[in-house]
């Protein structure tokens, strides 16, 4: 019976290193579940980018208040202007001919005012005279009541020759008006950004002719969600950045907050002017604004 018992070991070796062997196996099954990744909740966003073209208050396109023909220009796009000076000139030539004539009636009137004024006072003076004849007794009734009358005739022809000569200035302040639109004239400091006419071209009422845009202050108008409401003050400062010039950054404060939520969208408009230098900026451009989320 020696021969079992070498026998009997080497069964029992090879058993052990099967069940060796068995029980990594049996741990990596129940290990598995456990391997896989918990989920890690999302870190908040520390600020909220808002963007929006940079607008200014004062840009307008310059419209014809009257028809006529252009008859110079004198300004081009890029040309830097001044609130009040002449862009472009109409054919004036039919206004300021009608103008004068309406002067002339104007002063015509006024001297036939004091023409009748001067007569007033003549019969005003006769009527004294008359009274106190009558008061002695030498002239009849009819005489003084004929000179009482003529008086009162004449004080309501002064009153209406007054009337004649009101008309007559409004009429000529009217003109005055009209020859007044003759002159196309910028409506603030800023650059012409485009010339829609050419001279010598027809222009009704209405026509755009050039249209005038500021240079500053700056301003980015842009929404948020409604959960910003109550969070943004009037005063407040963001950083501002525009893809169009890397590596600057400007300050933008706060000037007009929505008092409502759209209800379309859930979101407030926030109106922000930048502070300080802008160089390198310009109308138009687009930028973004850093904003912190509320907590």
């Amino acid at each position: 019976m020696k021969w079992i018992t070498p026998a009997l070991a080497i069964l029992t070796i090879g058993l052990g290193l099967g069940c060796e062997d068995a029980r990594p196996v049996v741990a990596a099954a129940n290990a598995s579940p456990s391997a896989s990744p918990t989920p890690v909740a999302a870190a908040a966003e520390p600020v909220f980018i808002a963007s929006g073209p940079l607008v200014v208050e004062d840009q307008v396109d310059v419209g014809a208040q009257r028809e006529g023909i252009i008859a110079t220009i004198l300004a081009e796009p890029g040309t830097k202007v001044k609130k009040g000076q002449l862009l472009a000139q109409l054919d004036d030539r039919q206004v300021t001919a009608n103008l004068e004539a309406a002067r002339a009636r104007t002063r015509s009137t006024a001297a036939d005012l004091h023409n009748w004024e001067a007569e007033t006072q003549v019969l005003d003076a006769d009527l004294r005279r008359a009274e106190k004849m009558w008061e002695a007794r030498l002239i009849p009734k009819e005489q003084i009541e004929h000179a009482r009358y003529k008086t009162e005739s004449d004080h309501w022809d002064v009153e209406r020759v007054r009337e004649l000569l009101l008309d007559a200035q409004a009429s000529e302040h009217s003109l005055e008006l009209e020859l007044e639109k003759t002159r196309v004239v910028s409506p603030f400091d800023g650059v012409v950004a485009r010339r829609y006419v050419r001279a010598g071209q027809k222009v009704n009422m209405g026509d755009r002719l050039f249209w005038v845009t500021a240079e500053s202050p700056l301003r980015i108008r842009f929404t948020l969600p409604e959960s910003f409401l109550g969070h943004i003050a009037r005063g407040q400062r963001f950083e501002l950045t525009s893809p169009d010039v890397d590596g600057q950054r400007w300050g933008a404060s706060v000037i007009e907050i929505s008092p409502v939520v759209d209800p379309s969208s859930g979101t407030i408009e926030v109106l922000c002017q930048l502070v300080g230098p802008t160089v390198g900026l310009r109308p138009g451009m687009s930028a973004s604004v850093r904003i912190p989320n509320p907590q």
